[in-house]
């Protein structure tokens, strides 16, 4: 093809894909976890969001929940703990050691998880009519199909 055949959509197929691509760039780009006053740091607050549900986590489950490398978590992991938001405790009977929220780390948590609930709700009020029950629906289905075609993608190029 020529330069002179090409489209304003090149390489994608269509503008749609294109536009599709730019808007989850602009959305990678934001620093949708930076809030003024917050207390954290977003990976501390990444952390505690894992930990939210209650259960304690090995440094192994953390870093393979948060998909980011041992040696990162752990940094992570310290500094936070280090600030008093986290803690290490041993489990009888278990070799590794057990990663669960101080309640200063809870303290903060809800206080930084606030900040963003506000933030979407403005946020809301301005998407009119978008919906935060309709944007969740479809986030959650495009994450879930997303993750198939990964893992579909991973097990071809493992065979």
């Amino acid at each position: 093809m020529g330069i002179a055949d090409q489209t304003d959509h090149d390489p994608w197929p269509s503008p749609l894909f294109r536009d599709i691509v730019e808007e989850l760039q602009t959305f990678n780009r934001r620093k949708t976890n930076i809030y003024p006053h917050a207390i954290l740091e977003a990976s501390a607050f990444a952390i505690l969001l894992v930990l939210a549900d209650g259960r304690a986590r090995t440094l192994r489950e953390l870093t393979e929940e948060l998909e980011l490398e041992q040696s990162t978590v752990n940094r992570q992991v310290n500094s936070a703990i280090n600030h008093g938001y986290l803690e290490r405790f041993e489990v009888p009977g278990s070799v590794s050691r057990m990663i669960r929220p101080t309640p200063a780390g809870q303290e903060a948590f809800e206080h930084d998880g606030q900040l963003r609930v506000e933030r979407l709700n403005r946020v809301f009020d301005d998407l009119a009519p978008g919906t935060p029950e309709g944007l969740l629906r479809e986030l959650r289905a495009f994450n879930q199909a997303y993750q198939r075609t990964v893992d579909r993608s991973t097990e071809r190029s493992l065979r």
